[in-house]
């Protein structure tokens, strides 16, 4: 399986393996172009010291997991380890004998490319996010504005991406979240300034869906979902991002 690694690693992240230390020199490393960060290391361990019975070589991939959940999830499969020779509290050891299957392989690669990127890599290689955005009828009529058009432009937070939902929480009297919308164009210049508002970017939003005043309101927010504010653009925890997704 080390080729097909080799071979996966090249042709989505264009980078090819360093052999840095003569002693071990099958030991190959992958790193970032920009911050030189290790995000996959390939080496062949001796079974029993993986904990496991044998004392056969065997090719393993040492990867990064940020999620700490996750991580202690993924250890408990078969074929997947604590880093070996790694921090073990971030790093994982996936056996490439067969027993993890390839595509889980590249997907646990994809992660630790991830976790292992610069800020501004990050931010343009994340997975699209969902926000809840408050709005407040005070300022502008963002209802009436869902009536006639269906694209508006919005206020954007620096980050929001192409790609991403907004579910739009309209402030009181209304105090529900009413629509759910992509964003469809990011990065629009623009300069406003009142004692209550300052914008220097906006982005497009498109409507995908409107819900009932009764069906997200504040306090259900609250009591169902441990959402007490919501003065700007923030997470949608996962239990409501199902029932909003519904």
């Amino acid at each position: 399986m080390r080729e097909t690694i080799f071979a996966y690693i090249k042709k989505k992240y264009k980078v090819s393996p360093e052999y840095p230390w003569a002693k071990y020199d099958d030991n190959a490393v992958f790193r970032h172009s920009d911050n030189k960060k290790w995000f996959a290391l390939v080496m062949g361990v001796e079974k029993n010291k993986l904990g496991i019975s044998g004392s056969e070589y065997v090719d393993v991939i040492n990867l990064k997991i940020d999620d700490m959940m996750f991580r202690d999830i993924l250890v408990q499969q078969e074929g997947i380890i604590p880093g070996y020779h790694m921090n073990k509290e971030h790093w994982i050891t996936v056996l490439l004998d067969g027993t993890v299957e390839e595509a889980k392989v590249y997907d646990l690669i994809d992660a630790s490319f991830l976790a292992t990127a610069s800020k501004k890599k990050k931010a343009k290689i994340r997975p699209p996010k969902e926000w809840i955005i408050p709005a407040n009828p005070k300022f502008y009529d963002v209802e009436d504005a869902f009536d006639n058009a269906e694209i508006i432009d919005w206020k954007q937070s620096s980050s929001v991406k192409v790609g991403d939902t907004v579910f739009m929480y309209i402030a009181a009297p209304v105090s529900a979240i009413l629509y759910k919308c992509k964003v469809v164009e990011v990065d629009i210049p623009y300069d406003y300034q009142d004692k209550n508002l300052t914008i220097t970017t906006l982005m497009k939003i498109k409507l995908l869906r409107r819900y009932n005043r009764q069906q997200f309101t504040f306090d259900r927010l609250k009591e169902d979902y441990g959402i007490y504010a919501v003065r700007g653009p923030r997470g949608v925890p996962n239990s409501l991002s199902r029932e909003l997704n519904l």
